[in-house]
């Protein structure tokens, strides 16, 4: 069994609220889970305005498929959210 664990950091610049940061981050985190069908949620961050913090967990068979889920995951959110991805950490373990 492999396991995908993503860390990814976005800055949205133009919120100025918790209530408008929560709106971006379940708008993300609820299409990311039900395109990838992947485990998502925010874990950093939660009281910094401009600051997403989400992590994400997948698992498969194969190292080649959640090599390809990653990068597909990486164009989805740079296409479908206007926070600028400025850090991205992941990795396939064996377990």
């Amino acid at each position: 069994m492999k396991i995908l664990l993503m860390k990814l950091e976005l800055r949205a610049e133009w919120v100025h609220s918790l209530k408008e940061k929560r709106m971006v981050v379940l708008s993300l985190t609820k299409r990311l889970s039900n395109k990838f069908n992947v485990s998502v949620s925010e874990v950093q961050y939660q009281d910094i305005h401009q600051q997403i913090g989400i992590g994400i967990c997948a698992v498969a068979t194969s190292k080649d498929v959640l090599s390809a889920l990653q990068e597909k995951i990486l164009d989805f959110v740079e296409d479908n959210t206007d926070a600028e991805l400025i850090k991205i950490e992941g990795d396939i373990t064996e377990f």
